[in-house]
């Protein structure tokens, strides 16, 4: 009876797992379509203009958008069912962190719709088009994540993955778009720095997307052409949090939830004051150096080498830091002895696989730095300096890694029922003195300090009482030597829960620490800085357009990498 049972369900699966591995195809296929087209229009392939690849991902926003108002609509109209709701998926603090990024990709598109007004003329329909379709699609978007994020969808199920699967993939095409037009704005300029560093050996070729007119306000122009380029960053993380959030709605559609209360855990800055202090250090002394880098940089041969002489050795203090501080929480984990939650969650397990394969850009582009200092035949002076950095970068994420993996694996602390019911007293000949607040909390906020009554020690039975008459000496006596056992007890308790908080308070400085020195990493390559371009040592060794490539395929990973282990580590820090 049982196996008859079972067979329905078992047989029910094949269709849904079919439908999966339809759709995961689907959106693959979609992707290299996109990413096709987008490859032919860097490298200017006949017959293809950037006009094609906008319409291909202005139609896949359009079918986007039906879908998000077809799941709306229907949300609405069985607005009064209890769904299931993945309590891990779409924290609060990700959705404010992507409606932030969202926030600065309209101020993006509303300058790419002036730039197309003042360049009208001479550039194609599509190019105002897109914008304005694009800022359509972020605010449903957004709305649709904060509303939906934590859905497991339970109906309609094949057609809603295709329909989640086709949002995972547009996003990572606007994504991968976003990339390659910051990537060749900043290879123009790097191109036009390695003159000054005196590597004109190297044949400087302007790859020029510029239109063949003239604006119709120059000054204008001047602000949108600039203003687009420094907000771009954004832009490319907004859509990579939107994709990953939308791949883990995927993961759950028709996933059985089991049932039970999270504990929230608020972020409080009650009590990482240090790790804040040190952290804000580091972030205001990089935006200083990434400022004067900028300056610095391409003015002349002797500034360039002193910009990246000054950047290296403040990286490299800083990822100095940033290991001793993940070898102390290591340290700190392996003296404490609490369980790994190893349950199924999709978003933990998402989580764990972006920061390992996006360190794996870093990772490339610092073991051939290494490699071409060891290869070179001529080291200028700033280039000894890339070594110590590029064997931290590797050191460093490596470490993190194990740290944050660790981190959201482990089992919050559970407090004991016995602690839950402890009752603390103080007698001193006879008289119950006040409690203080921590022993209220203690009591679950259950006061007995205006009631005159002494609370019970329930752990033995042992009740503290206030006694009158003949007995009273021999019961105080009793008492005495049940409540001298319990107070060596409760000493001890103390002593392990004092113990248990410092080590909860380094390990909270430290996710602090470490947050704030992510998204001090994050602002050079992103905004840049990148002295994987400027050093000019790699591409004598591995030659300039291999290197190119190199690093315009590693970069994008390196700077998500940064962005997700902020994201990761502010999670952290709430659960400690």
């Amino acid at each position: 009876m049982e196996k008859a049972a079972g067979c329905p369900a078992v047989g029910g699966s094949y269709p849904q797992k079919n439908a999966e591995i339809l759709s995961s195809q689907y959106g693959i296929n979609l992707f290299l379509a996109g990413l096709l087209l987008t490859f032919a229009w860097a490298v200017h392939a006949v017959g293809i203009s950037k006009s094609h690849l906008l319409s291909y991902l202005i139609t896949l926003m359009l079918i986007q958008l039906l879908w998000m108002l077809w799941y709306l609509c229907r949300s609405c109209t069985q607005r009064r069912l209890i769904r299931d709701k993945d309590t891990h998926a779409g924290a609060r603090w990700l959705k404010c962190g992507i409606t932030l990024f969202a926030v600065i990709t309209l101020v993006l598109d509303s300058f790419k719709i002036g730039y197309y007004i003042d360049f009208s003329n001479c550039l194609s329909p599509t190019e105002g088009i897109f914008p304005v379709t694009h800022a359509v699609h972020t605010i449903l978007q957004v709305y649709f994540l904060w509303c939906h994020a934590k859905d497991v969808i339970q109906s309609f199920k094949t057609l809603e993955r295709f329909g989640v699967i086709h949002s995972v993939f547009t996003n990572l095409l606007l994504w991968t778009n976003g990339v390659l037009t910051e990537s060749k704005h900043q290879l123009n300029e790097h191109k036009e720095r390695l003159i000054t560093l005196g590597f004109g050996n190297i044949t400087i070729v302007l790859d020029d997307h510029a239109p063949q007119c003239n604006c119709t306000t120059t000054t204008l122009c001047s602000i949108f052409s600039q203003g687009i380029y420094y907000l771009y960053p954004f832009n490319i993380e907004y859509h990579i949090l939107a994709s990953t959030m939308l791949y883990v709605l995927w993961k759950n559609i028709g996933r059985k939830v089991e049932h039970h209360q999270q504990n929230k855990t608020p972020f409080k800055f009650h009590g990482i004051t240090v790790g804040m202090i040190f952290g804000l250090i580091v972030l205001t002394s990089t935006i200083a150096i990434v400022v004067v880098y900028l300056i610095q940089i391409g003015g002349s041969k002797i500034k360039s080498e002193l910009a990246l002489t000054m950047f290296y050795l403040h990286a490299i203090f800083v990822l100095a830091l940033m290991c001793t501080a993940g070898i102390v929480a290591l340290l700190i984990y392996r003296l404490e002895e609490r369980s790994l939650d190893n349950s199924k969650n999709p978003a933990r397990k998402l989580d764990a696989e972006l920061l390992v394969g996006t360190a794996a850009g870093s990772w490339l582009l610092s073991w051939g730095s290494i490699l071409a200092i060891i290869c070179a035949q001529g080291h200028p002076k700033y280039t000894w300096y890339n070594l110590p950095y590029s064997v931290l970068v590797i050191i460093e994420k490596y470490i993190q890694n194990l740290f944050i993996i660790e981190s959201i694996h482990r089992e919050q602390e559970k407090v004991n029922d016995d602690i839950k019911t402890l009752r603390i007293v103080t007698i001193s000949r006879g008289s119950t003195l006040p409690l203080s607040p921590l022993h209220k909390e203690i009591y679950n906020g259950r006061a007995t300090r205006d009631s005159g009554d002494v609370p019970c020690l329930f752990k033995g039975n042992i009740c503290g009482r206030e006694n009158d008459g003949a007995g009273v000496a021999k019961e105080e006596t009793s008492q005495d030597n049940s409540l001298v056992m319990h107070s060596a007890s409760d000493f001890s308790f103390y002593s392990r829960t004092s113990v248990t908080n410092s080590k909860r308070r380094i390990l909270k400085n430290i996710a602090a620490f470490l947050f704030l020195c992510n998204l001090s990493l994050w602002i050079p390559p992103a905004f840049g800085c990148r002295p994987e371009y400027d050093n000019g040592l790699e591409e004598i060794v591995f030659g300039f357009e291999p290197w190119i490539i190199v690093v315009n395929l590693a970069m994008p990973f390196s700077i998500f990498y940064r962005m997700h282990s902020a994201a990761s580590l502010f999670e952290v820090n709430c659960k400690t």
